[in-house]
């Protein structure tokens, strides 16, 4: 029987990774909840701290997102400290994520989607990518043992593309919706970037529409989605999920 250090116990199964405190509660944070009630293990790493946002200071945006981690259920949340707005696909930059994928050892990693119109997000996607692959090298050393996940996917809400499934947050859009105005420094109606944030009073209804787009595509009524690179495997037919006709 193979024995494993303490280390080799993974604080999360899953972790989602992006750019800036509150994108993981707008793209996946269903879907955390989701994992969450089957009683997996679920973490949340943002690479930037916020200081170059239009609205709210570091320290407050920390704070919202500790209460919007509470309220998603995860077992871990940190930050790094990429500069907010540079978001680079360093070496630096991945052996940060690699010290953080060895210390948490996830199975799963949401990543945010290539495509987007904010460079930080789609260098995110590259940049977690190939952390994962330095990860699991035995060669780059760090103070945790190499851990490379089995599994990377794309959250994919603001791409204009077709998504490789979804899965069902029906059960969960509320407690989704109060994580995200958690971020009451980004949200709540003010003067600042007034012009470039939707008003606090159309957010529940943008985002619902969205997952309600979402959740029609596979028969339910609201719903997260992601794509994968990899083609899917499936056992046994008769169990595929989503009627045809």
């Amino acid at each position: 029987m193979t024995s494993h250090s303490k280390a080799d116990v993974p604080i999360a199964e899953v972790i989602a990774i992006a750019a800036h405190r509150d994108d993981v509660e707008q793209t996946c944070g269903g879907t955390l909840l989701r994992m969450r009630s089957l009683g997996v293990r679920t973490a949340i790493l943002d690479l930037t701290r916020g200081e170059a946002g239009t609205r709210g200071t570091v320290e407050e945006r920390a704070a919202e997102a500790q209460e919007a981690a509470k309220i998603l259920g995860v077992a871990w949340r940190d930050a790094l400290d990429i500069p907010d707005g540079r978001v680079e696909n360093t070496y630096e930059n991945r052996v940060k994520i690699v010290e953080v994928l060895r210390r948490v050892r996830p199975r799963v990693v949401i990543l945010p989607y290539g495509v987007g119109r904010h460079p930080d997000h789609y260098t995110t996607a590259t940049l977690g990518y190939e952390a994962c692959f330095l990860s699991g090298l035995a060669k780059v050393e760090t103070d945790a043992a190499p851990h490379r996940p089995y599994k990377i996917v794309y959250a994919s809400l603001y791409a204009d593309v077709r998504p490789s499934f979804v899965v069902d947050i029906t059960s969960f859009i509320e407690e989704r919706h109060r994580a995200l105005m958690a971020y009451g420094s980004q949200y709540k109606n003010q003067q600042a970037g007034s012009g470039l944030f939707v008003p606090e009073e159309e957010i529940r209804e943008r985002t619902f529409s969205v997952a309600r787009h979402y959740g029609l595509l596979a028969g339910v009524r609201y719903a997260e989605p992601f794509v994968q690179k990899e083609i899917g495997l499936v056992d046994d037919l008769t169990l595929i999920p989503v009627q045809s006709m």
